[in-house]
């Protein structure tokens, strides 16, 4: 029964797993334009200002040129193909026409150029800002908000915006200058043709909207369905274990299908509205020009003095009738563009926008500098050492305090561990005091001053941390150690990694210290990449040191000979331990337990074993539990 449970849950877990991956893929529905959004969006892209200029001239030259190409074509109908032909102007007529070819290949050459660049420069600004933005928040930014959906704004989203504002605005300005040319020109030569231009202009944009609304709708429908698709997939890999033992082959089976033969509909669905949709388009266009050129003929035909309309008049609306479907496509197809990249644009938005939970005061920043401008010269020496007075907490957005009316004093230079289930608080305390986040109420204390009154590059220029999980950069071992301080010399280096035993197998790799670990140093061990985590924390040479499980990813020989090396480091500097392993700990000079925020324990490691409470009973569990491993590794 237990073992259905565990695998059920599994299975729910994976289940969870694929929903967000589905959820991510998932396309957005069109949204209503939002003109602030939009103009912040378009304050980024002004700012090549020049760039834009030449793009906009380039787009009126060129819809200026589809203007005046049906109107040499005119010209020459009605002077060199009538019953009396005049060449008199032919070589002017030849230059004009070839100036007009050149300008049009030349403004065609400027409007892409020029897009082109917009887009690029779109793209880089966008992710500039927002990857400014980025190192500027607060943890808590980064422990509520999936890494994915930070990815998505920083790469789809972003490419999305630049070519929809910079080729959307070239189609966009395009047709609209073409569209009213034509409207202007026509009306001035004939109005009663022109009238039916007029006419087809709301009836194109409407059919247009309607049509490429539902034919996205449907397709976004497709892409979500294959989505499941996918997912499916995924999970029969993922969960293969999970469902033979389950036995729920028929259940997926049955599962499938239906998600396949609703696949099949909204893909027929979308392929009939598609098919329906240009031959409609056609008929209307063709129909208009059908009775341009009835009405138009007739005028022809019955006008022998050619006072109202000439052939080469009537050829002239014919073929703007013709031009006159791309910018009505172009227009609709940009709005909907615009529409469908409403929230791409205000997720980029608030985005950039976001502000920190944690920052400095507009004194403190005065007075310490910033992240990016910090003036070190007025920064105080930290001693290490820390207070909790009275300090509550809450995360964001909940009601359940994890901390409340929470008092510690930690002295400088000690040695303190925490421990406790998950959930009673450790990791919590830890982030206080790195001002990761700061307390709902109350204060926390460094050196007998509100670390608020401080700025966050002081206390964090003062912190070593070491996770459990670590995380390498991309690059070799000499640039990753080197993080803990830029400055360092090769030798300061190799002298870290020689105290926390990383230097053996530093050593044994094709390259030493100039050996690539790839990308998060997946070329190395977990246990490898801890030392080297190490490593950097120590030479960072931190007034306050944090060990967060640290020792967990290290084997036991490993973790015996940095114990010592640990021991030194952890002389005249306040360390803040998270421990799992108890036997890690018993050297503290304060050991705090933790139960729901609350401190029920706290001693030394003797202290609290004499007192066989809560900390006896962890130890004690524990021991068996080493001694029990190693005799099976014995065996």
């Amino acid at each position: 029964m237990f073992k259905k449970k565990k695998q059920n849950k599994k299975l729910k877990q994976e289940k969870q797993i694929i929903t967000n991956i589905k959820n991510e893929e998932t396309e957005d529905e069109f949204e209503k334009i939002d003109l602030k959004v939009w103009r912040k969006i378009f304050k980024i892209l002004i700012k090549d200002k020049k760039v834009i200029i030449q793009m906009i001239i380039a787009v009126i030259l060129l819809a200026a040129n589809d203007l005046i190409y049906p109107l040499l074509n005119k010209y020459a109908l009605e002077h060199f193909f009538n019953d009396t032909p005049d060449f008199s102007s032919k070589w002017a007529f030849i230059i004009a026409y070839g100036c007009v070819a050149i300008t049009l290949g030349l403004t065609v050459w400027c409007f892409i150029r020029a897009a082109s660049i917009v887009e690029e420069n779109t793209t880089i600004e966008i992710r500039k800002q927002a990857f400014d933005k980025l190192q500027k928040l607060s943890f808590s930014y980064y422990d509520t908000t999936s890494s994915g959906w930070i990815m998505a704004r920083m790469t789809s989203d972003a490419r999305k915006l630049a070519a929809i504002i910079s080729w959307g605005i070239v189609d966009l300005l395009w047709g609209f200058m073409l569209m009213i040319g034509i409207l202007v020109v026509s009306i001035i030569i004939n109005w009663r043709l022109a009238l039916t231009l007029v006419i087809l202009v709301p009836i194109f944009l409407l059919l247009t909207m309607y049509f490429r609304k539902k034919i996205l709708k449907e397709y976004r429908g497709v892409r979500r369905i294959n989505s499941e698709i996918t997912a499916s997939f995924n999970e029969s890999f993922m969960g293969s274990n999970t469902t033979k033992t389950l036995v729920l082959e028929k259940q997926n089976e049955l599962e499938f299908d239906d998600v396949i033969t609703r696949m099949k509909k909204r893909s027929v669905k979308a392929a009939i509205l598609s098919s329906i949709f240009w031959p409609t388009i056609l008929v209307i266009g063709y129909l208009g020009v059908a009775i341009i050129a009835i009405e138009g003929g007739k005028f022809v035909m019955s006008d022998n003095l050619k006072l109202v309309i000439t052939t080469g008049t009537l050829y002239l609306f014919l073929d703007y009738a013709m031009r006159f479907f791309d910018p009505v496509m172009s227009i609709a197809r940009i709005i909907s563009d615009f529409q469908q990249a409403q929230a791409s644009a205000e997720r980029v938005i608030s985005l950039i926008e976001t502000e920190p939970d944690v920052k400095d005061s507009l004194e403190v920043v005065e007075k310490y500098g910033d992240l990016y401008y910090p003036k070190k010269e007025n920064w105080e020496v930290l001693f290490g050492k820390i207070e909790f007075k009275n300090v509550s907490f809450k995360y964001k957005g909940t009601d359940k305090y994890i901390l409340k009316d929470f008092n510690l004093e930690i002295k400088q230079g000690k040695m303190i561990a925490f421990v406790g289930e998950t959930g009673s608080g450790k990791s919590t305390i830890i982030n206080l005091i790195s001002r990761f986040y700061e307390p709902t109420e109350g204060e926390i204390l460094i050196d007998d001053k509100d670390y608020k009154q401080r700025s966050i590059g002081w206390l964090h220029s003062n912190i070593g941390y070491v996770l459990q999980t670590p995380h390498l950069f991309s690059g070799n071992i000499l640039e990753n150690v080197r993080y803990g301080r830029l400055d360092a010399s090769n030798e300061e280096v190799e002298k870290a990694c020689k105290i926390v035993n990383a230097d053996e197998f530093i050593k044994k790799l094709p390259d030493g210290y100039l050996t690539d670990i790839g990308e998060g140093g997946n070329k190395l061990s977990i246990g490898q990449k801890q030392l080297l985590s190490f490593a950097r924390a120590i030479l960072a040479n931190p007034k306050i040191l944090i060990l967060d499980e640290a020792t967990s990813s290290i084997d036991t020989e490993n973790e015996k000979l940095i114990q010592n090396a640990i021991q030194t480091i952890l002389k005249n500097r306040t360390s803040l331990v998270v421990a799992h392993r108890l036997s890690t700990i018993v050297d503290a000079d304060l050991i705090v337990v933790l139960k729901e925020g609350k401190i029920i324990e706290k001693g030394r490691h003797l202290e609290l074993l004499k007192q066989k409470g809560y900390y006896f009973n962890l130890y004690k569990n524990q021991f068996i539990q080493e001694i029990e491993n190693s005799q099976i590794d014995n065996v």
